[in-house]
């Protein structure tokens, strides 16, 4: 990394503690009469639940789709992104006349709790010190995820969905809600996801803390209040993170063997081919929008999931009694979350009879398929959307459209 962009990444760490407090989204704010309660036992007083919406609620509020983000993503999945000036992270999914229409469906998307886009996360301000909490923030799970969703969704006076829809730890999420709140999920969309992480994610995983807390400007997690920004650590997680993303055929594919801007290898260490200097590049852009606490956290919230373990084992009894529509939703090269493991959710939901489909995608793209131009994705949601409109039989909205 050049000495200019260390100074950017650096100098970012202030910017995301005021992007922390006053996010350029929708916020509700939560005193300490009303806290979250987390799987941990601890209560979280004061918070805020940062937040996007898109597309008009129908009159009877039947028509919400609430939409969860991946590990690195927030709640800005169809508008700009305020920090990077970006398009948000699913315009191909989300929008008018797409698979997850904004003419027809009233869509929510929700900074999860421990993020770093205006929900309460470590870089967030801990009320009893003045301070950000850093290591101080409880550790979150999932499960904390989606109830922070469902007391926003009171507060907004939602009291069902007519679809929860996400990809990896946005479909942790789907699977959660679709087990924890059966009543109020009429359709759900888990995307290349799984119902527990393994031991091989919790590595990664674990590579990726270690790198940032390797950082000696990570100064124990009080990095905010020292001014400082463990940048190549973080930098270092992302890209070890971004290569479990990919197919070895994609790389293959984009990269080769190919040499980046040069004749010859140099017999050096500097960004020789082309996959390096990408992954580099990945690296840099990542650490000027998220916190590297906030990555911390998501990433032990993902590791602690495991479906079946919350119901003595058996997959099958989080969803008995289901009445949701599902459609589970794998890709071939997904090596990070293979089919198999979706094979094991749609195994589990059929052992009580719940209604369910499943598609796997015939794909090179590896894990980040989902965020990227695959038609027959487009298609699956697209039908499947439609028919459980249909089956429920949504009221039309102001325009006349259901």
């Amino acid at each position: 990394m050049s000495k200019t962009l260390q100074k950017k990444a650096a100098s970012t760490s202030q910017s995301r503690l005021s992007q922390a407090v006053t996010p350029q989204s929708d916020v509700a704010h939560f005193g300490d009469d009303n806290p979250l309660v987390l799987d941990n036992g601890e209560r979280l007083g004061s918070h805020t639940i940062a937040y996007q919406t898109y597309g008009t609620l129908n009159d009877d509020k039947s028509n919400v789709i609430l939409v969860c983000h991946a590990l690195t993503g927030d709640q800005h999945v169809a508008s700009d992104n305020p920090v990077t000036g970006k398009s948000g992270w699913w315009t191909r999914m989300v929008g008018p006349g797409k698979p997850v229409d904004t003419d027809r469906f009233y869509v929510i998307c929700v900074n999860v709790i421990g993020g770093c886009m205006g929900t309460t996360g470590p870089a967030s301000q801990n009320p009893e010190t003045g301070k950000p909490y850093g290591l101080e923030f409880p550790v979150i799970t999932i499960g904390d995820m989606v109830r922070a969703q469902a007391q926003l969704l009171d507060h907004l006076g939602i009291a069902s969905l007519f679809c929860v829809i996400g990809g990896s730890m946005g479909g942790m999420q789907v699977l959660e809600w679709a087990a924890r709140y059966k009543e109020r999920v009429f359709a759900a969309i888990p995307i290349a996801c799984s119902a527990r992480h393994t031991s091989q994610n919790i590595a990664f995983h674990e590579v990726g803390r270690q790198a940032v807390m390797a950082d000696p400007d990570w100064c124990g997690g009080r990095y905010l209040e020292k001014g400082k920004n463990p940048h190549k650590g973080l930098a270092v997680a992302r890209m070890a993170g971004h290569i479990t993303y990919l197919s070895d055929e994609a790389l293959q594919q984009k990269f080769g063997r190919n040499l980046q801007n040069r004749d010859a290898v140099t017999f050096g260490f500097d960004a020789d081919f082309q996959v390096e200097s990408y992954l580099r590049h990945q690296g840099m852009t990542f650490v000027e929008r998220f916190d590297a606490n906030s990555y911390l956290y998501m990433t032990r919230a993902m590791d602690y999931f495991d479906m079946a373990a919350d119901h003595n084992g058996s997959l099958a009894e989080a969803f008995r009694d289901t009445e949701t529509r599902f459609c589970v939703v794998s890709f071939t090269s997904d090596w990070l979350f293979p089919t198999e493991e979706s094979r094991d959710i749609v195994q589990a939901l059929n052992a009580v009879a719940a209604n369910v489909s499943f598609v796997e995608i015939v794909s090179d793209k590896g894990h980040d398929a989902f965020l990227l131009d695959e038609p027959e994705l487009n298609e699956t949601i697209s039908g499947f959307l439609g028919a459980a409109a249909l089956k429920r039989g949504l009221v039309a909205n102001r325009d006349g459209q259901a």
